[in-house]
């Protein structure tokens, strides 16, 4: 009879390797930051107008649900690329900018814009 113990426990420690690994792939880390449908949108108009205020941001972007927009703030801030200052007073103000390290990602969405314009181009030429 054929012990398939090692077998088995080679296979996990292969795939705690490989999850040790995405998890500390640099690109996948940036990608759980900034990736999905809206992040890069919602920076996008941030920067345009920094501090950018709440109901601005939302008139911009009618495309995308407020739960959405709120979830995919929250969700930046804790990440600490937005900060989020809160006025009292009435009616409420929220107002949004980048951080620091969220202005880090200006020149990379600049260059995701270039190459979009470019690839617009090139597909208007074909």
């Amino acid at each position: 009879m054929k012990n398939n113990t090692n077998d088995e426990l080679q296979s996990v420690i292969i795939s705690e390797n490989q999850a040790f690994m995405e998890d500390n792939n640099p690109m996948t880390m940036t990608l759980k930051i900034i990736g999905g449908k809206w992040k890069l949108t919602i920076l996008n108009r941030i920067r345009e107008e920094c501090p950018m205020r709440f109901g601005v941001l939302r008139k911009k972007l009618a495309h995308i649900t407020q739960a959405t927009l709120s979830m995919q703030l929250k969700e930046l801030e804790r990440d600490g690329i937005l900060e989020r200052a809160a006025f009292a007073e009435t009616p409420p103000r929220v107002e949004y900018k980048l951080t620091p390290i969220g202005k880090e990602l200006i020149p990379i969405m600049d260059a995701l814009c270039d190459w979009g314009r470019s690839y617009q181009e090139s597909e208007v030429k074909s």
